[in-house]
């Protein structure tokens, strides 16, 4: 490794240090569906070689984690084991390489032994290995429970009629999952469309063939109880043919963080037909002729022929070279176009509708610019249940060209300026005239009607010219009409136009009796009325001359129409409740005939603004008008004029807060004029109306009740809200859910329900992570709501109330908020789980020896849950420590560690854990020692796993202390002697055994030591020969006065201590026995005479292999006596001096000097072996060639034989 690290350095500072290799894969773990499709992504990074890099897949079994399952590669064909090759082969599982660098795994059919951890290898290409070469995830199969059901039915509609179908979806996933539902339409081969469906974050949503019909409330979904989900179409139409089904997805949320569907089902189809009703129509345009000359009027009819005209809406729109011209809609009000409604306003233009198929565009004076193309459109409507129109089909007939001319011919009339009369004496008129009117009183706009008649006397003689004149107020004469002799008629210049329009018209009813008529009347024409007639007579030269002239007037007094003009508004229903209706009132005075014409305008002032604004004008020519701000008023306002006056009645129906405000009307009175023109003579406005729409009294009524609810953790906190009355059974209820936790002021807004079903998070949901954990539902008994909060958390704890708002449809089709309600409060308490954890507490005590093994066992007797997990601790305490010591700990992950004070007694070898069944913790201590000893308990936490996922410790209990005390064996060492009281002759040879007659243990090792035991008045009596030593131990034996002398000591480990010096070389050690030791000594002299004992000390080892002394024992004394047998040559040698000198002074240097060349000899031959004649530098004693074979493992004891000879 370290030459690694080196060679690395180096590359890197040569800068060829490779990226490194790594392996990626889809994060785990994954649910999904058995039957389902899945696909896991992995890629690799880092590599060298080339870029298309190889793949292989394997699975590891939960049945078998440690072996490997080949599933496919993308190298090697034979890759897979046996029980996929037939999957792999039928294209069921491959890989599709995404790129050289990543792939996917596909499993086309999940199968529930597909579930475990896939691993992604990828074969090294690199120049050395370095990084990772493969990733691991876990794949989890689940049941799939996904159910989708309708009743499979045909259905035969007809246009517009309602469709209403219902499905059932659920699942019973054990893992929290989110639905959609969503209905489609299909029809044969084509690609299905979607109606409307709810996603899994609960919107609404459609197709774009159905998401205008959805926006105006034509198709709905709604959920009824958990499952079920019904689909509502409104009116059908002729595409709405073919195949309905539902169909449910279940939603997963991946480790990623992104949702997955696992499952679709969809339910049996519904076949729908859709009768079409005979919806075709046809238009054509018609005028009277193509040519026009400049003045003259024109009218265009389009007529539309279809079936049910009345119960159908139609728009028509006029063009003229393809610029619009006017609109009409359904309500029959057209709207002109700048140009055209100028001359619209000026009389000079009509659009009407004149029957249901008659449409008409006139122009009453034809303008040489309007030579062109003509035509009409026709659109038929659909009007939806809000009251809005949707264009359906349009057609429009051929154009018509028209062509106007202009006038070429100038004419004059010359009217005669001088009449010649007369003179007296010739012939006399006899004329009379006599003038009469029709009234003599009028009221402006009537016809006049005068008649002029001539009476004669006899017959008449000649002819007569006839000339009305008008005398005004001033005195002021001015000519209407002459006709003159020939029958040729004239107007005079002021009233000339006047005449050509036919306003004035004179007529001879009879020779001699003459009419004038003037219609539509003015002001200006009141005055006196003046026939003049004059009568001529021809001459005798031919000339007409003059016989005579007669005049005779009549007044004529003509009221003025604004005379007396007034205006004024009422309303009985000056406040009115929503959807109710309300009739405003514009009576005007004085009351006019049918002929004249009166507008009246109503005017409107929205409540909180200051500016009034056209809302309807009821036109002179009886035509409806709107402004351009009252689109909100058009379908639920009439406006009716009574036929016996020109009295405007504007009826509002479903009132809201759009109609509350000022209401005025405005009076125009108008005049037409000859020209068919128009002129306003007056204008008058009325007083002010206020109309207050009230929002209608609520009866909103929300449960007070309140609950405590105290429930454990992990199971769902189900809270209800339940409306016990409501203002109407259309209203529709937002919800709004909160909580209230004692450290916050306000409550925090969980979730909102709006009253269209949408779902909103609030701050709290998404701060505390609850989206996935919170379940609306919206009880088909309707009035109740519930909020279920899955795997409740402590934290989740708090005061909990429900904010509930009604909401009511408004009659322009708004939704608005008529009124809240908090509902009583559930006090939630969500707690962890009673603390059952019960650990055994009986007492125990135990001994044991040394060496031996102790199990303690830590009993649970009751647990808070079975998914909990453990952590078992031992502790000791110890002997005169007051503090405990940890032994060993199992932390709740099975993870075995070792405690302070297993380091301490060296306890890491020799402690065991098992667990032979559940609840039962076996703690063994192999091997023993004295230093185990103390008080063991076991201390056991109880682990569970909070919702979120995270463990916490939940409880904690403390067993019954068990006493454990290891003692060394019983001291059961005896020693004994088995020779008694010897008396011994001198040179002989005497024994001291020393028999163990009970041991400790079978496992002990004996040190044995031979003493000697000596007063001191007998060691001068007894042992002459040791004066040297008595004067040199002579001070301690002033101290001592009992001499303890080692003859010789073998220890535990057969090591021999060194001899007595009295002995040296006389001693012989036997080991007859395990329990017998033979101490021989031998050439006894007068000096051994005394009392010996033997010394044993038992050995026992300790559990760290280490000796150490139990316990020590002495057998009784033993006496033995060595009897002096002198003889007489001793004594001739003692008493002769020269003797003593040859026999004990002269033969010491010969000797010494052959010894020495002995020694020399034997010392060169025996240097090799002297080094091992002991054991640890200890010599053997005397021994020269022990015959010993001693192990401290054999079970028979040694026998240490020490032969004649073998001292040196």
């Amino acid at each position: 490794m370290k030459c690694f690290l080196r060679l690395l350095s180096c590359l890197a500072a040569l800068g060829a240090v490779a990226a490194q290799r790594l392996v990626a894969v889809q994060e785990g773990p994954l649910y999904r569906t058995e039957g389902s499709h899945v696909t896991i992504w992995c890629n690799v990074s880092g590599f060298q070689g080339p870029s298309e890099q190889n793949f292989q897949w394997s699975i590891y079994l939960p049945s078998a984690p440690e072996r490997e399952v080949q599933i496919v590669s993308t190298v090697d064909s034979s890759f897979p084991y046996a029980i996929y090759t037939q999957r792999v082969r039928s294209g069921k599982i491959y890989v599709e390489r995404v790129q050289g660098d990543s792939v996917l795994l596909h499993i086309t059919d999940l199968q529930a032994r597909d579930a475990g951890e896939y691993e992604c290898y990828t074969p090294n290409t690199d120049e050395q290995y370095f990084g990772s070469y493969s990733a691991k995830m876990s794949l989890v199969v689940i049941p799939d429970s996904l159910q989708a059901a309708a009743m499979p039915q045909t259905l035969h509609k007809v246009e517009q009629d309602p469709l209403e179908l219902t499905c059932e979806a659920a699942t019973e996933t054990f893992q929290h999952s989110h639905l959609s539902v969503a209905w489609l339409r299909q029809r044969g081969s084509e690609k299905p469309v979607e109606v409307i469906g709810l996603s899994r974050d609960f919107t609404l949503h459609s197709s774009s063939e159905y998401a205008q019909r959805q926006s105006l409330g034509e198709v709905r979904l709604d959920k009824l109880g958990s499952s079920t989900f019904r689909l509502t179409v409104f009116h059908l139409q002729p595409s709405d043919q073919g195949e309905f089904y539902c169909e449910a997805a279940e939603w997963i949320q991946d480790p990623d963080g992104s949702w997955y569907a696992m499952t679709r089902k969809r339910s049996e189809g519904t076949v729908v037909t859709v009768q079409p009703t005979d919806k075709e129509f046809t238009v054509r345009l018609e005028t009277e002729k193509r040519l026009y000359t400049m003045g003259e009027p024109v009218e265009f009819r389009c007529i539309l022929e279809a079936q049910s005209i009345p119960d159908r809406y139609f728009a028509v729109s006029w063009a003229f070279n393809s610029s619009l011209i006017a609109s009409m809609g359904p309500n029959a009000v057209p709207v002109l176009n700048s140009e055209f409604a100028h001359r619209e306003a000026r009389g000079q233009l009509k659009v009407a509708k004149e029957s249901d198929s008659v449409f008409v565009l006139k122009i009453y004076h034809l303008r040489q610019e309007d030579s062109g193309k003509y035509n009409c459109r026709v659109t038929e409507r659909e009007k939806t249940v809000t009251g809005e129109f949707i264009d359906k089909e349009s057609k429009r007939p051929k154009n018509i060209p028209i062509i106007v001319l202009p006038i070429t011919d100038d004419w004059v009339v010359k009217v005669p300026q001088n009449h010649q009369i007369l003179p007296q004496g010739h012939l006399e008129s006899s004329i009379s005239v006599e003038v009469a009117s029709n009234a003599s009183v009028v009221l402006e706009g009537e016809n006049l009607r005068f008649s002029c008649s001539i009476r004669t006397v006899g017959r008449p003689q000649g002819r007569f010219s006839v000339i009305w004149q008008l005398v005004d107020r001033l005195n002021r004469r001015s000519n209407i009409m002459w006709l003159d002799r020939d029958g040729t008629m004239q107007p005079g210049a002021s009233y000339w136009e006047r005449s050509s329009y036919g306003g004035v018209q004179m007529e001879q009813v009879q020779p001699s009796s003459f009419s004038l008529g003037i219609f539509n009347s003015r002001k200006e024409d009141e005055g006196q009325y003046e026939c003049h007639v004059t009568e001529w007579v021809r001459a005798v030269d031919g000339e007409w001359q003059v016989v005579g002239e007669r005049r005779a007037s009549t007044p004529i007094s003509i009221t003025a129409l604004e005379t007396g003009f007034a205006v004024t508004a009422i309303s009985r229903t000056p406040g009115v409740t929503y959807s109710d209706s309300f009739d405003l009132q514009c009576i005007i005075k004085p009351h006019y005939p049918a002929r004249v014409p009166v507008s009246v305008t109503w005017r409107f002032q929205p409540v909180g603004t200051i500016e009034f604004h056209d809302l309807v004008t009821f036109t002179r020519d009886g035509g409806v008008q709107w402004g351009d701000r009252s689109s909100s008023f058009r379908t639920r306002t009439a406006i009716e004029k009574a036929e016996s006056s020109n009295n405007v009645r504007l009826s509002i129906s479903r009132a809201s807060d759009t109609e509350a405000g000022k209401y005025q009307c405005v009076a125009e009175l108008w005049r037409q004029n000859y020209n068919s023109s128009w002129t306003r003579l007056a204008e008058r406005t009325s007083n002010l109306l206020e109309i207050r729409v009230l929002q209608p009294v609520t009866k909103l009524q929300v449960s007070k009740s309140k609950r405590t609810l105290t429930l454990v953790e992990n199971r769902p906190i189900q809270l209800n809200c339940s409306v016990k009355s409501q203002t109407s059974q259309n209203s529709h209820f937002a919800v709004l859910w909160y909580v209230h936790k004692p450290s916050d002021a306000d409550g925090k807004l969980i979730l909102k329900t709006t009253h269209n079903s949408a779902f909103e998070y609030g701050t709290y949901a998404e701060e505390e992570g609850l989206r996935a954990r919170l379940q609306f539902e919206r009880h088909a008994t309707g009035g109740l709501f519930s909020l279920t909060v899955q795997r409740a958390e402590v934290s989740d704890s708090g005061s909990y109330y429900c904010h509930v708002e009604e909401w009511l449809l408004s009659p322009n089709y708004a939704w608005y908020k008529l009124a809240e309600e908090v509902s009583g409060r559930t006090e939630v308490t969500v707690k962890q789980p009673d603390s059952r954890l019960k650990l055994s507490q009986a007492q125990g005590n135990l001994s044991v020896l040394e060496t031996r093994q102790v199990q303690l066992e830590c009993v649970v007797l009751n647990r808070t849950s079975a998914a909990s997990q453990l952590a078992v601790e031992w502790f000791v305490w110890k002997p005169n420590h007051p503090e405990r010591e940890a032994v060993a700990r199992l932390s709740r992950d099975a993870t075995f560690h070792y405690g302070e004070q297993a380091a301490k007694n060296n306890l890491k070898g020799r402690l065991h854990l098992e667990s032979p069944s559940p609840g039962v913790y076996r703690l063994s201590i192999q091997n023993v020692a004295v230093q185990d000893s103390g008080a063991y308990s076991c201390h056991v936490e109880e682990w569970l796993p909070s919702p979120s996922g995270v463990w916490y410790k939940r409880a904690e209990d403390t067993a019954g202390q068990t006493a454990v005390a290891v003692t060394r064996p019983e001291a059961a060492l005896q020693v004994d002697t088995l020779v008694p009281n010897t008396t011994v002759s001198e040179k002989a040879a005497f024994q001291l055994d020393c028999s163990v007659v009970s041991r400790s243990s079978q496992d002990s090792r004996f040190a044995v030591s031979w003493y000697s035991l000596r007063t001191k008045a007998g060691e001068k009596g007894g042992s002459p020969g040791l004066e040297e030593q008595e004067d040199e131990e002579e001070e301690e034996e002033e101290e001592d006065p009992a001499e303890r002398m080692v003859l010789l000591s073998v220890g535990p480990d057969a090591v021999f201590g060194p001899e007595g010096s009295p002995w040296e070389g006389r001693l012989r050690f036997q080991r007859l026995s395990a329990l017998l030791f033979r101490l021989t000594v031998l050439q006894a002299s007068t000096r051994d005479t005394g009392n010996y004992s033997c010394h044993v000390e038992e050995w026992l080892p300790s559990p760290q292999k280490e000796w150490y002394r139990l316990t020590e024992g002495e057998s009784a004394p033993i006496s033995i006596q060595v009897l002096d047998t002198g003889s007489s040559l001793q004594s001739a040698i003692c008493s002769n001096d020269a003797l003593f000198y040859f026999v004990f002074f002269y033969p010491f240097p010969i000797f010494g000097i052959l010894i020495i060349t002995i020694l020399l000899v034997r010392f060169k031959s025996r240097s090799s072996s002297k080094n091992s004649d002991g054991k640890n530098g200890v010599p053997l004693l005397w021994i020269k060639e022990p015959h010993l074979n001693y192990s401290p493992t054999c079970l028979e004891p040694p026998v240490l034989s020490i032969h004649p000879g073998a001292i040196d």
